[in-house]
């Protein structure tokens, strides 16, 4: 529904609206609150969609949707029955004195479409509750019904019609927290019937059914990924003589066309979802890591970055892209390219000796590049936690994940790629990241200030945030503070517009090198290909949702990150409950609204809240103990009962 009021906000085609959103569209182009102008529907100026915030003493204000202006007051005469979290059409009030307003003309759904409720026992009876608040759901269950099930038992909640979809567990299960995370969503790992009969339909690449494509198989590439990896996005080779490195990217929009059975999927889940045990693909398997994936030692089809470098400059001296045919010669994990730059690795085919060779230059130049980058981007050192399950699910141990030589390698590689595919259109989508706020900034300098950090304000902002990094990294909280200015900024999201990317401190940036798992990527495939053709018509049908689209690909990607990060949660919550009582080392993470502290222990990063204050400042080195945990809401709750010497 929120994805339909986006597009409707923009402007949608008739020909892109779904079976499903019909009667929706018709019916609001009845109420007047859409146009139809060139078979375009849009809201009519004086109706906007939005999400009903905050609600108090009968007044609220609407948080307008798909375009960014002003909250809108409703005030307690223009509410009716909607309530905060609910998705509505309001009309715009004109003339009246005071802030913007609007009053509520139709309720059409609930901003979170599915929730999860359970079983508990409450008054000695069996009572069915939102699972994170453990208040009452609108969905009933008869009371017969209810005792046919276990207190604990979880079910998949539908909002819009207050109806239970389907039971998915006990909340006494481990296994139970990858259902929960993924049905808020309404995440699955299957895919359709038809879907996947097309992603079978596909055969093996034969090189000669694709005579216009540039020949790029006696090329020594190879890809450099995590051990675990299944899906290979992309291969690199560089040419030392002339200076010219080739980022080879799977060719996805070779296989997946706009609005297929395949596509229509891909847009709906926009990316790949990674879990410690495993992954849910945004493409069936059979392409993500099959035909898709760039394989050793097989035959793919590819869509190329060929980009010459000035060795003594850095800059780019000419790039073209292209579709081409590669055939990967090694599959690398990056402890085996680490293993070599540390010479304990030694080539032990023709092939690999090839690699090496062009590989030890290749990580010159970008050591080089990187350097030059950081003139005008940042380095942050945020920790990456990395769990350990046991095959019921249960964590047993974590590590941090490190920034190595060969991960540095390939970053500089991709970054470079993704620049060189922003500089070729002037619409389309960009990944965009703006400047902090004076206000964040503010905050952010206060807070170090409290830690004893002495806070210079420098020409610039870079300037300032450098030595700030400079100083954190002398009192050995670096990965800390560079997670407080991370917080401080805006979120990176997608745009139609390009405004830059203040964190990388590019002019021009996007995403070009994953489109096996994200869509932003296939989308700027297709964008390309027309543009490489000349075809200005392909240009448009590509772009025309582009607004809409940039959004909802934005919000799938916080859904993702929220399914990836409360599932982590979960684990440490399962694990604290098997350790209540006992005491570990944590750091004190913030100390203002809430007291706060992550572990730092034989567990790292479990995130620990507080029911009582303790004299503590922030990063201090602590002793907590764990008094209690929330299965449910995934939290866990500690004292602080003694102090670690500095």
């Amino acid at each position: 529904m929120k994805s339909l009021l986006i597009r409707l906000t923009h402007g949608l085609s008739e020909q892109d609206i779904t079976e499903n959103e019909l009667p929706l569209v018709q019916e609001w182009f009845a109420k007047k609150y859409l146009t139809n102008k060139h078979n375009i529907y849009k809201f009519n100026s004086k109706y906007r969609a939005g999400i009903l915030g905050l609600v108090q003493k009968k007044t609220a204000y609407l948080h307008v949707i798909g375009e960014n202006i002003k909250d809108l007051f409703i005030n307690e005469n223009n509410l009716g029955l909607a309530s905060e979290g609910d998705l509505v059409i309001a009309q715009r009030l004109l003339g009246h004195r005071g802030p913007p307003s609007a009053k509520i003309v139709e309720i059409v759904g609930r901003e979170q479409t599915y929730s999860i409720a359970y079983i508990i026992m409450k008054e000695r009876h069996k009572s069915l509750v939102e699972l994170k608040t453990e208040y009452p759901i609108g969905a009933e269950m008869a009371t017969e019904e209810l005792n046919t099930y276990e207190v604990g038992d979880l079910f998949k909640v539908d909002n819009h019609e207050n109806t239970i979809m389907q039971k998915i567990g006990n909340i006494k299960d481990p296994k139970s927290d990858e259902k929960i995370v993924l049905a808020q969503f309404n995440k699955h790992d299957e895919f359709d019937k038809d879907i996947l009969d097309i992603a079978h339909s596909f055969q093996e690449v034969d090189a000669s059914k694709y005579p216009k494509r540039k020949d790029l198989r006696d090329l020594t590439f190879c890809t450099i990924d995590p051990v675990t990896a299944k899906d290979f996005d992309d291969a690199i080779y560089w040419d030392d003589k002339n200076s010219t490195l080739y980022v080879a990217i799977a060719d996805v929009s070779e296989y997946v066309t706009p609005f297929g059975p395949i596509d229509t999927e891909a847009i709906y889940r926009s990316f790949s979802i990674y879990l410690p045990h495993r992954s849910i693909p945004m493409l069936p398997r059979e392409l993500s890591e099959t035909l898709c994936s760039l394989q050793p030692h097989v035959d793919r089809l590819a869509y190329v970055f060929e980009i010459k470098l000035d060795l003594k400059t850095l800059e780019v001296v000419k790039s073209e892209v292209y579709e081409a045919l590669m055939h990967s010669d090694r599959r690398f994990n990056y402890e085996e390219i680490d293993l070599f730059f540390d010479h304990k690795l030694q080539a032990k085919t023709k092939e690999e000796t090839a690699i090496f060779a062009w590989i030890k230059k290749l990580k010159i130049v970008t050591d080089k590049l990187k350097t030059k980058r950081l003139q005008d981007g940042f380095e942050f050192h945020s920790t990456e936690i990395e769990m350990t399950l046991d095959k019921n699910t249960n964590l047993i141990a974590t590590t941090i994940a490190k920034e190595t030589p060969s991960h540095g390698l390939i970053e500089d590689c991709m970054l470079l790629a993704n620049k060189e595919a922003a500089k070729r259109y002037k619409r389309g989508l960009f990944r965009v990241h703006e400047a902090p706020s004076q206000a964040k900034l503010q905050q952010l300098y206060q807070e170090l200030a409290g830690i004893g950090m002495h806070i210079e304000i420098k020409n610039t902002l870079k300037e300032t945030i450098d030595a700030i990094q400079k100083q954190a990294k002398t009192m050995g909280i670096e990965p800390e503070v560079d997670e407080l200015i991370i917080k401080s900024q805006m979120q990176a999201r997608y745009s139609p517009i390009n405004i830059g990317h203040f964190g990388l401190g590019f002019k021009e940036y996007t995403h070009f090198t994953s489109p096996i798992r994200r869509y932003s990527d296939l989308i700027v495939h297709r964008l390309l290909k027309a543009i490489n053709k000349g075809d200005t018509k392909e240009q448009s049908y590509v772009l025309r949702n582009i607004e809409s689209l940039s959004m909802a690909i934005s919000e799938k990607e916080r859904e993702a990150m929220i399914i990836e990060s409360e599932y982590k949660a979960r684990k440490y919550t399962r694990w604290a409950e098997q350790n209540l009582h006992k005491e570990f080392k944590a750091r004190i993470t913030s100390t203002d609204p809430e007291l706060r502290a992550e572990l730092h222990d034989e567990i790292i990063g479990a995130k620990l809240h507080f029911m009582s204050g303790a004299d503590v400042s922030l990063f201090e080195d602590v002793i907590i103990r764990i008094d209690k945990v929330n299965i449910a809401r995934a939290r866990i709750y500690a004292s602080v009962v003694g102090k670690l010497d500095k």
